[in-house]
């Protein structure tokens, strides 16, 4: 069983795949260091919100350590330049004003700032997401990798996410919950974008689609569950069966951090496949209860700590909590093993390996139970 096999069998609940398979993304110092311990050069695939670039680069290295999957997505159009200027700044094809934050590139000023209108937003051009400079060196992945390993599209900061960086989070919010008007025409450019980028990748061969917006906080939703049902259900469902007729056979993921198992039924109910990242120690993600309540209708691809166990906890410790989430989220098959999200510097490169090596030892068919 190959890669593309044995990821397409677990994410599609098609019984047991010989193992457990492995996906993971690495911040950019790690991916310098991998690159040093591998002799194997860098290559970086610029994406039009920056820190995507990470989850789409380095494809040769990473399934040389050992993932099951390429990561592919949309990148930034011929001609955009995204140099840093004299003060470490940044604009990218949105307009967003970005500077390097601790962790992530942070969006530091929000093109529409001051909308108040819908004539505002009608006014704002969103990048064309159809301009076939972005496919480049997804198309180049794709040919190189289509046969042997599984292929993911790349599709995050879907509309919430990518709306609250285009406006500012707290107008947004505040916005959003007030029903200004300009919302409604802000969040259709937004899903056409989506639907765009979506759509070139489904038609380009790629095995599934990763949408991702972030809902949840580590105490609970950033909105209520009857405001998401009123506002974004609609329109996720409507991606969800756009990206269907496209290719029947794709896989749906859907990306949110924090806790919001709440949306599950519902994210079920419009055709989600795939919840990612499955993030630990946050209320409502007792891998036990979620596989209980939803491994009947969905599989888990993430659950391993990288805020506290990757960078800190003990290696005994990482490998437990690997063999006990793929005792868990695998039993019967169902689950992709990955860090909740991209592995960042506090964590050392043998941290990256143990977790890898434990993936692979405690995944083999037999030691699933």
């Amino acid at each position: 069983m190959n890669a593309k096999e044995r990821v397409r069998r677990a994410l599609t609940r098609q019984g047991l795949p010989d193992r457990v398979p492995v996906q993971f993304d690495l911040s950019r110092p790690l991916l310098e260091a991998f690159s040093a311990r591998y002799s194997i050069p860098l290559h970086y695939s610029p994406s039009y919100y920056e820190d995507l670039k990470y989850r789409i680069s380095a494809n040769d290295l990473r399934t040389a350590m050992g993932s099951d999957c390429v990561i592919v997505g949309g990148g930034v159009a011929a001609g955009r330049d995204l140099a840093l200027d004299a003060r470490g700044e940044m604009v990218n094809e949105f307009g967003m004003r970005m500077r390097q934050g601790p962790l992530y590139m942070e969006v530091i000023e929000s093109p529409l700032r001051d909308a108040i209108t819908v004539a505002d937003v009608e006014r704002y051009r969103f990048p064309d997401p159809h301009d076939p400079t972005r496919y480049i060196n997804a198309d180049a992945d794709i040919a190189r990798y289509r046969d042997d390993y599984f292929i993911i599209g790349d599709c995050e900061l879907t509309m919430f996410e990518l709306n609250w960086h285009l406006v500012g989070m707290e107008k947004y919010m505040v916005d959003l919950a007030m029903q200004e008007p300009y919302i409604e025409c802000l969040l259709e450019k937004a899903y056409f974008w989506s639907l765009g980028i979506a759509s070139e990748l489904a038609q380009r061969g790629v095995d599934a689609i990763w949408f991702g917006d972030d809902f949840g906080s580590q105490a609970g939703l950033l909105l209520s569950p009857a405001m998401w049902r009123r506002v974004f259900k609609p329109l996720y469902g409507a991606l969800f069966a756009a990206i269907k007729r496209i290719r029947p056979e794709i896989v749906i993921i859907m990306h949110s951090d924090g806790a919001v198992a709440p949306l599950l039924p519902d994210l079920i109910e419009i055709g989600l496949e795939v919840f990612n990242p499955v993030q630990p120690n946050v209320p409502g993600h007792d891998p036990r209860e979620l596989k209980a309540r939803f491994g009947d209708r969905l599989a888990f691809f993430g659950a391993i700590d990288q805020q506290e166990l990757l960078p800190r906890g003990s290696l005994d410790a990482i490998r437990e909590d690997v063999r006990e989430k793929i005792a868990i989220l695998g039993a019967g098959g169902g689950y992709m093993i990955a860090p909740a999200h991209i592995i960042q510097p506090d964590t050392s490169p043998e941290r990256v390996e143990a977790f890898i090596a434990a993936a692979k030892e405690f995944g083999r068919v037999g030691t699933i139970s």
